[in-house]
């Protein structure tokens, strides 16, 4: 399909009327209202979502959406994966998915403006464009809205139970007065307080703040052990890997491979930028790629290098929620520095909920504005929020184990991260049949969905040997 084609079908930046009501409509608006901005094309309803309301965001605003949605809690599981892989294929593995997930960003974010006078400011958009309105829609929306919803139910989880543990270290008798239950209320009442920012550009002080958190209880867990070197004994520490079996080891990738967050967030983030043909947007987000990742990728190689070359075998392969090998750093390190691993933790997982949750606001109030024909008010606005986030702590209190499903739920969303962009690029750019850009592209796209498949395979069969002690509405 011609670009000329794609512009006329998919015109997502025009009124949605008389259409589907659920993320597009198969009817154009006549008579786009485009604004004094630069933003050529943008009308009325890019104006009333959460996503697209404010285009004033920078390189600054974007690079601290990119870290506080790139990094988070996932990277605490690299050093149970290199516990599982050692020491030269779980730098390896860490590398090379590093760099795919920096190329298939780089994809994603010269397609955000591929199609003359569109912008695709959401990922299913660009999915809808890209495979058709049945496929891509069949394609996209459980990954996308998963990813958000299913994000901000796990930073409830982690985020409660780490609240419960900075309690207990805090006890003077090692009692927990709180429940928790209790402790998720609480986390959930202040991630509904924080979710009441109007659009995404409005978050980037809660990003900074949450980027920040990130770098701070990473550069704590990684430095605590190299200022401690004196005082170690090493003898008693393995490197060696004794489980080499295939659910083992693919676990293991997975838990790498889910550490490469926030993919689905990118279109979004882009869509907070101005763009105009002498500065399109693509510019400013790259050099916002670029910073953000380069911290990004130095919290991660030293928390996984270093904590693995302190605790080697004693860390469990089987990661868990916030690294079990945290257990550790309680016994071998004063209770102040536990403590502020724990407060920047939680600290952290708030800041990155509102994020993870906004794609799934945009979606609900672009229900609502397809059908009412005007924006939302701010009370609807909030009651749609206290309501996403209501659902996020039932199924964060119905499935306290998902994090122990990590890897087996989070393969569905590594195809957004991997495999997605690639195809993409195919069907929008339209390479060479055969061409080497077409063949990378393939190939890098078919291997993506191969893990996948066999990341789901590889933890269904440790599942099934390991068990899963499931506590349904019992956290």
């Amino acid at each position: 399909m011609s670009k000329k084609a794609l512009a006329t079908l998919f015109d997502l930046e025009s009124q949605e009327r008389g259409g589907s009501p659920s993320f597009m409509s198969q009817t154009l608006s006549k008579d786009p209202q485009p604004t004094s901005d630069g933003d050529g094309g943008r009308i009325p309803l890019e104006e009333w979502l959460p996503i697209t309301e404010s285009r004033k965001g920078n390189v600054y605003t974007a690079t601290f959406h990119l870290f506080c949605s790139g990094l988070g809690l996932q990277v605490l599981l690299l050093p149970a994966a290199f516990a599982a892989l050692g020491w030269v294929w779980g730098v390896i593995i860490l590398t090379v998915g590093f760099a795919w997930k920096l190329y298939t960003i780089w994809l994603l974010v010269h397609l955000h403006e591929a199609v003359h006078g569109i912008r695709f400011s959401r990922y299913l958009r660009l999915a809808i464009a890209s495979f058709g309105v049945k496929l891509g829609k069949l394609l996209g929306i459980f990954p996308v809205m998963y990813l958000s919803g299913g994000a901000c139910s796990i930073l409830v989880i982690t985020g409660g139970k780490t609240i419960k543990q900075l309690v207990h270290i805090m006890s003077e008798d090692g009692k927990v007065p709180l429940t928790t239950l209790q402790c998720f209320v609480i986390f959930s009442c202040l991630a509904v307080v924080m979710c009441q920012f109007p659009n995404l550009n409005s978050l980037f002080g809660l990003s900074l703040i949450g980027g920040v958190m990130a770098i701070a209880y990473c550069t704590a867990i990684w430095s605590l052990p190299l200022a401690s070197i004196p005082h170690r004994n090493q003898n008693n520490i393995s490197y060696a890997t004794k489980d080499t079996s295939f659910d083992t080891i693919f676990n293991a990738i997975g838990l790498i491979a889910i550490s490469f967050r926030g993919n689905n967030l990118i279109l979004e983030i882009q869509g907070t930028l101005p763009s105009d043909s002498k500065n399109p947007s693509r510019k400013t987000m790259w050099r916002a790629v670029v910073i953000s990742h380069v911290f990004i990728a130095v919290c991660m190689f030293l928390v996984a290098i270093v904590v693995y070359w302190a605790y080697g075998d004693k860390i469990p392969a089987t990661g868990g929620p916030i690294g079990n090998y945290l257990e550790l750093y309680e016994q071998d390190y004063s209770k102040r520095a536990a403590c502020f691993i724990h407060i920047t933790f939680i600290i952290n997982c708030l800041c990155s909920y509102p994020i993870n949750l906004m794609p799934a606001c945009d979606n609900a109030e672009m229900v609502y504005t397809t059908k009412r024909h005007k924006p939302c008010s701010v009370f609807v606005r909030m009651m749609f929020r206290v309501f996403l986030c209501l659902v996020c702590f039932f199924v964060a209190v119905g499935f306290t184990f998902l994090p122990y499903l990590a890897v087996l739920i989070g393969a569905i969303g590594l195809l957004v991260t991997f495999t997605y962009p690639c195809f993409m690029w195919i069907s929008i750019k339209q390479p060479q049949r055969e061409s080497l850009m077409w063949w990378f592209n393939v190939s890098v796209g078919s291997i993506g969905a191969s893990f996948s498949v066999l990341f789901v395979v590889a933890s269904a069969l440790r599942l099934a040997d390991k068990g899963l002690h499931a506590n349904f509405f019992n956290p």
